[in-house]
Order: structure tokens, then C-alpha cells, then sequence
């Protein structure tokens, strides 16, 4: 007779398997673009700025970066693997899902650059306010890769600040050549 506490053990619980499924179907991808998005866009978008001190102009340098990144990141998700081999789910959906967060990590930073030159101060106003979004995009990331990625967030937010500040700068640096 086989005592009830010998029997084997599953390597994961149901639970775990979905949450697995979950972060390499959805939150991977979407991670991937956000941070893409964030710190991809900074460069052009912040040498557009400083190029030109022009809000309209720097918001349709910034859509037009945000756009393409979106549309670039998507496609490369849904062509990197079908998911049959790495049990990563549909490609279409990782692609979808991928592609907006790009686009959404560089519009974030593109929109106060929507505020008319025609205000007073508008550019240091939409400069001030794209940098303040920035530091919550990263933070954000930071907070998404210690929930869902088991980074400790002092580690995370280091690594992702760090990339976003040299991006940001190499995007002044240019910009005001």
C-alpha cells in the first residue's frame, strides 16, 4: 500500500503553468515594446526638440518614431516564433499586443510636444512634461519587470533608467549640434 503523501508531485500547479502563460504570451511582449517604445523614441524625439524648439514639429517627428516602432516591434514579435516550439502562444496576438505598447511607450513622451507654440513658454512646458513622463514610463517598466519578471525593482529601475537617461541624452547631445 502507497501512503497518500508519496504520490507524485506535479513539477507546477495549474496555477503556476497559467501564470506562466500568461507573462510569455502577454507581459513579455508587452514589456518588450513598452520598453522599446520608452527609450527607442527618446533620440529622436528629444533631437527634434532641441533641433528645432519647435512642439509641433518635435510631436510629428515623435508620432512618426512612435508609429514606426509600433508597427516594427509588431511585426518582429509575431515573425520571431510561431510559438509552437517555445509555448509562447499566437504570434498575431504577441505581435498585437507588442506593437501597441511600442507605440504607446513613445507616445506617452511625444504628447506634451501637442501643446500649440503659440502659448507662452510652450516649449520648456512640453519639454518639462515629456521628461516628466519619461521618469514615470521607467518607473513603470521597473515596477512590471519586479511583478511579473522577478527583478528586484532598485536592480530594474537602475538598468532601465540607466539606458533611458544615455538615450535621452545622446538625443539632447545631437539635437543641440
Amino acid at each position: 500500500m502507497i501512503a497518500a503523501d508519496s504520490a507524485p508531485v506535479p513539477h507546477e500547479s495549474a496555477e503556476a503553468e497559467r501564470h506562466r502563460a500568461f507573462v510569455l504570451q502577454y507581459v513579455q511582449p508587452a514589456l518588450a515594446g513598452l520598453i522599446d517604445g520608452s527609450v527607442s523614441t527618446l533620440a529622436p524625439i528629444f533631437a527634434a526638440a532641441f533641433a528645432t524648439h519647435s512642439n509641433g514639429a518635435t510631436f510629428l517627428v515623435g508620432l512618426a518614431a512612435s508609429m514606426g516602432a509600433g508597427i516594427s516591434m509588431g511585426f518582429t514579435e509575431a515573425l520571431s516564433d510561431d510559438g509552437q516550439v517555445t509555448g509562447r502562444g499566437s504570434p498575431v496576438m504577441r505581435g498585437i499586443v507588442c506593437g501597441a505598447m511600442t507605440a504607446l511607450g513613445g507616445l506617452g513622451h511625444t504628447l506634451p510636444y501637442a501643446i500649440p507654440d503659440a502659448w507662452p513658454n510652450a516649449f520648456a512646458l512640453a519639454t518639462s512634461l515629456a521628461v516628466l513622463v519619461v521618469a514615470v514610463e521607467l518607473l513603470a517598466i521597473s515596477a512590471i519587470r519586479t511583478r511579473y519578471m522577478a527583478t528586484p525593482f532598485w536592480r530594474a529601475t537602475l538598468q532601465v533608467v540607466l539606458g533611458g537617461v544615455l538615450v535621452l541624452l545622446a538625443g539632447i547631445l545631437i539635437g543641440n549640434a
